[in-house]
């Protein structure tokens, strides 16, 4: 059995951009998979959020992990650093973290990795590229692969292209259903129908978000930090997005 800390601790190191809170969900999301599907993740880069999925996976059911990243950088990453290849060193973070054996690396863009993937997915995270029409495309291409009851979750999802996918497809939307968030990650079960109660639940996670936002913005640009949440928003969400 694994425990967070360690995992927390084991990836601290690991080029990323996932908080501890992060960490900690995507460990349960890859530990709650029962193996009716695999685990696949767009956009692994050094491999710090697939060392969470995979040691979540190993510590129950052993579910295999479906890397895929063509390991060249995404566009904001090719700004950021120029050209990139991240490949190598995935490798060693992942065999270093001894989960080479349920990682299954693939190296291609989503869509080159879709069009051959026939296996049914229970997890999916999505982390690929940021643009509006890029997100969206993962989402048409990954989501038919997804199993009813399957979970779909997706990074960064405060701002920009992922935000408005999710807000589209995932809060209002009907097909999914339990929608919660943890920091900027937004995840949500997959449903064939969902009633009208899944609907009005969806919509006050995001009222619940919208303020989250607010209140991160401010903390960010004006407060330094110091701005904390009002206690009863952090018992509902507590309670709410109660996820564990």
């Amino acid at each position: 059995m694994f425990c967070i800390e360690e995992i927390k601790k084991l990836v601290k190191n690991i080029d990323g951009w996932l908080s501890d809170k992060e960490v900690e969900l995507l460990f349960n999301l890859g530990k709650k998979c029962s193996g009716k599907g695999v685990i696949v993740e767009i956009g692994s880069w050094k491999g710090k959020s697939t060392i969470c999925l995979a040691k979540g996976s190993k510590s129950d059911n052993k579910i295999k992990v479906y890397a895929i990243d063509p390991h060249v950088g995404a566009s904001e990453h090719k700004k950021l650093y120029g050209k990139v290849n991240t490949f190598r060193e995935f490798e060693n973070n992942i065999k270093n973290a001894e989960v080479d054996d349920i990682v299954i690396p693939i190296m291609a863009t989503s869509e080159e990795a879709a069009k051959n993937f026939t296996e049914p997915i229970e997890l999916i995270f999505i982390d690929g590229a940021h643009e509006y029409e890029l997100v969206k495309l993962d989402f048409e291409l990954w989501f038919p692969k997804v199993i009813n009851g399957g979970i779909m979750a997706f990074h960064d999802t405060m701002s920009g292209g992922p935000k408005k996918i999710v807000d589209r497809y995932l809060y209002r939307g009907n097909k999914f259903k339990n929608v919660n968030f943890v920091e900027s990650i937004t995840f949500a079960e997959k449903q064939n129908n969902i009633s009208l109660k899944d609907k009005f639940r969806n919509m006050y996670i995001l009222f619940l978000r919208s303020i989250y936002i607010f209140y991160s913005f401010l903390n960010r640009n004006f407060f330094n930090g110091k701005l904390h949440l009002p206690k009863i928003f952090k018992i509902v969400l507590k309670k709410i997005l109660r996820f564990n």
